[in-house]
């Protein structure tokens, strides 16, 4: 499959097209409460990767596929580390639990709200997100496109993507973001977790790999 954007269909023809509803509102507005607004950027741009993903594995008419969901896992998978966030667990966890209640108060089914948790509380662990299910899989895939993988797949439509949300040094605030919540507690940043790595690297060289992979990568800061 060469042209990925050929694949979309529908109102999806618009590159920048966002489903809408409540359940999207809902969650646009969480986001925009509790991260940095370039983690906000990161998080929209991870909902248009994620989609575009999609058309190239050919899963866009799959019956699992549901781009409200799809929106509402990538914008809100960095509320653990927000003001909401305890700061008992880790980021990750606690995201997923603020996307729970979230949805869960919007009266979404209870499978539609394990999904979305799933999607969240799994979006920084390697190798099993493709064991899981489409929303964690796709979730998973679409933001680690916006830290530099599999950008070929994105290359026709990144420069407009990144017009409309541009990066405004995503990763340094994502990663004080993360680092501020794992300092609130041993339990907020166990060992292995991203959060007890990051901090290790920050003490060891002070910049973490994830901020220097980003900023030497091919979209930069």
């Amino acid at each position: 499959m060469t042209d990925t954007a050929a694949l979309l269909e529908g109102p999806q023809n618009n590159v920048l097209a966002l489903p809408t509803g409540p359940l999207v509102e809902a969650s646009l507005a969480a986001a925009r409460a509790a991260v940095h607004p370039s983690v906000l950027n990161h998080s929209i741009r991870g909902f248009y990767w994620t989609r575009l993903f999609a058309a190239h594995k050919g899963v866009l008419n799959d019956a699992d596929y549901d781009e409200e969901l799809l929106f509402a896992a990538n914008v809100m998978h960095d509320l653990g580390t927000g003001p909401d966030a305890p700061g008992r667990l880790r980021f990750e966890i606690e995201g997923a639990d603020l996307a729970a209640t979230v949805l869960t108060d919007l009266g979404a089914p209870a499978r539609d709200v394990d999904r979305v948790w799933e999607a969240i509380a799994l979006h920084t662990t390697p190798q099993i997100p493709e064991r899981m299910g489409l929303l964690t899989y796709l979730t998973y895939e679409g933001i680690w496109i916006d830290f530099g993988k599999n950008t070929d797949l994105v290359a026709k439509e990144q420069r407009q993507i990144h017009a409309a949300y541009p990066r405004l040094e995503m990763v340094r605030h994502m990663a004080e973001e993360i680092l501020a919540h794992g300092a609130r507690s041993e339990t907020a940043a166990p060992p292995y977790a991203l959060a007890f790595h990051l901090a290790r690297e920050r003490e060891a060289d002070g910049a973490t790999v994830m901020e220097r992979g980003v900023a030497n990568g091919l979209w930069g800061e």
